[in-house]
């Protein structure tokens, strides 16, 4: 395939780039289910082991389905090199394992999803990493926390499930100013609506699972960065643990990247359009949306953002029996933990995603009985908006 366009839109680059044809000329990607790989000679063999001969050696390595996503990953995210995981958990744990050692400090946004606050707070420490969650809003407290031995920043931007957003350049200057690495999780603005790399972070992590696929098929992970560190400190780990993605699912997700920009923008369109609906309606305390005027962090969000979210974060007055009535008489939109999904999708997240933090760290948070996260999908606008008004009315 030719590659002398370099300078793409994404929309071009999510069907074409890092695209492998083998002899046969196939029109969609090859799917390489392959554990192994066979070598002309002993010789060729020793060659590729030493790194002197380009290629494969194992698919928990490398893997030819596996890299087009990388590349693909990489086309978008402007990073020059990538590894691909089975989940997107594997990815965060990956990138700060990767990034940090015994006697090492991490400051992180304490708005994070319940898994990665999971190993923040309870996984690094076992190995000797000393961890600090503040309230990533304010600038100010990341450098309060910092300390001498601070290697790495760790946030989301928008959070789940309140779509708080940091400020990812402050944050990155920060941490370029003591020598230390900020890892940015994406997967709520995507990568078509904000550039982490761009604004000065070192790592960007996705769930792929979420919009990259975007259809409940599989699960997926990538880690992106430059590519002495991911040569540095990411290969060895990949080689030797074993976090890999199945080629199965890397091909699913070259297939989700082809339609991403048309998903992202017609949900995002959608949010925008339900979440001013939810505004106005007497029975939602509190709507969060990026892109509103009254979004808690509104200019950050028009700093950083070239869009809103395809999620919207609200809460229903008379707490969880009234969320739950709710979310129970919804037609049209799922009960679902998921997001970035087709299928317009809720979740209630004190009894869900965020179910493991104290009812304090959960108020810290500013997730209360009646939260609600709502994932918008590629349903009809006004079908929607109709079965929310609906399911307001009844409960």
């Amino acid at each position: 395939m030719s590659t002398k366009k370099r300078n793409w839109k994404p929309q071009t680059a999510l069907v074409h780039s890092g695209t492998l044809r083998s002899g046969f000329g196939e029109t969609s990607e090859a799917m390489y289910l392959t554990q192994g790989y066979v070598y002309e000679t002993a010789q060729a063999a020793e060659a590729r082991f030493k790194g002197e001969e380009p290629g494969f050696i194992y698919s928990r390595y490398a893997n030819p389905t596996v890299d087009m996503f990388e590349k693909r990953m990489c086309a978008l995210e402007g990073a020059e090199d990538a590894r691909a995981t089975a989940s997107g958990m594997a990815a965060v744990t990956a990138a700060l394992l990767c990034s940090a050692k015994a006697g090492d400090h991490i400051v992180a946004a304490r708005a994070l999803f319940g898994s990665c606050r999971w190993v923040v707070e309870t996984l690094a420490p076992r190995y000797g990493i000393e961890a600090t969650l503040v309230d990533g809003t304010d600038i100010a407290n990341w450098e309060k926390a910092v300390k001498p031995n601070t290697k790495l920043f760790f946030l989301e931007s928008p959070t789940n499930p309140t779509l708080e957003v940091v400020d990812i350049a402050a944050v990155a200057s920060l941490a370029n100013s003591i020598g230390a690495r900020l890892i940015v999780d994406n997967v709520f603005a995507t990568p078509l609506q904000q550039k982490p790399l761009q604004l000065g972070a070192h790592i960007v992590v996705y769930s792929a699972t979420k919009h990259i696929d975007g259809q409940g098929r599989c699960l997926g992970g990538v880690i992106l960065s430059d590519k002495k560190w991911i040569d540095e400190n990411l290969h060895d780990y990949f080689r030797h643990t074993g976090p890999s993605l199945s080629p199965f699912n890397a091909w699913t997700l070259l297939k989700g990247l082809e339609t991403l920009p048309l998903r992202v923008r017609q949900q995002t369109e959608s949010a925008g359009k339900i979440a001013d609906f939810l505004a106005e309606r007497p029975e939602i305390a509190r709507v969060i949306y990026p892109g509103r005027a009254d979004h808690p962090q509104a200019a950050i969000v028009k700093k950083q953002m070239s869009g809103g979210s395809t999620l919207i974060c609200l809460d229903v007055k008379g707490g969880k029996q009234a969320a739950f009535a709710l979310q129970n008489a919804l037609d049209i939109v799922l009960i679902s933990n998921n997001l970035g999904d087709a299928k317009s999708l809720i979740t209630h997240p004190a009894t869900t995603t965020h179910k493991n933090l104290s009812d304090e760290a959960r108020a810290e948070l500013g997730i209360g009985p009646g939260t609600l996260r709502l994932s918008v999908g590629l349903e009809d606008t006004d079908d929607l908006l109709e079965d929310i008004e609906q399911a307001l009315k009844a409960k």
